[in-house]
């Protein structure tokens, strides 16, 4: 990269955080690990002009990346802290994956589009965020047993109900941030699980986020 390709880099990168400043992102830790995740690295090459701008991104298998400002959203409420083991459900292109390991995540993260993880696999693969990552093509909502229990679990999506399946994988003290549909509008959820075993669940602002389903995708 040359000097003049450097610098119009950083410039798009420093008005890109300013525009999340700007509708509200104040959390610096979500910022830097944005800062850090090049948003145009995940997204699909026709579509990298819109990599740092505020909206979402078509993918493959109908899917979307969200938009920037709403998965800094969910990102902040999702209080990551450093060396907790992260659930993430949803893959899609992978960026939100990468956010979460930049910020200190161990992660594993199951996505039901096979054609989604294994391009997700490449992205992540030579990013610098590939050892903190385990990406699985799996149904999230019945995620496996044998992957014990997590700090914080991010749903990428919007359901009619957060899986007994998920809330059984949420450790103590942990929190699940995803999207429920209330009265025919997305909302941002915050689930935590409490000392004595049982769960709080306290719904948010309205969230632009695509539904989830359940189950490994057949065709893709």
């Amino acid at each position: 990269m040359s000097a003049d390709e450097a610098s119009s880099a950083g410039e798009r990168t420093v008005a890109f955080l300013l525009s999340l400043r700007a509708q509200g992102v104040r959390d610096l830790t979500v910022l830097r690990a944005m800062e850090r995740v090049s948003r145009e690295r995940f997204a699909p090459t026709r579509f990298a002009d819109l990599a740092r701008q505020d909206v979402s991104v078509p993918l493959p298998c109908g899917q979307t990346m969200t938009a920037p400002h709403t998965v800094a959203a969910m990102l902040g409420a999702l209080d990551m802290q450093q060396a907790v083991r992260v659930l993430e459900i949803g893959t899609g292109s992978g960026y939100v994956t990468a956010l979460l390991a930049a910020m200190g995540g161990e992660v594993v993260s199951l996505e039901r589009y096979r054609t989604l993880a294994l391009a997700a696999h490449e992205r992540i693969t030579g990013s610098g965020q590939e050892q903190r990552v385990d990406l699985r093509h799996a149904d999230g909502f019945q995620p496996d047993r044998t992957l014990g229990r997590f700090d914080r679990i991010l749903v990428n999506g919007v359901a009619q109900s957060i899986p007994e399946a998920l809330l059984a994988r949420l450790s103590p003290g942990g929190r699940l941030v995803g999207a429920l549909r209330v009265e025919g509008a997305a909302r941002r959820v915050v689930v935590t699980r409490l000392a004595d075993g049982s769960v709080d669940h306290a719904l948010g602002p309205p969230l632009r986020l695509p539904p989830l389903a359940p189950g490994l995708a057949r065709a893709l």
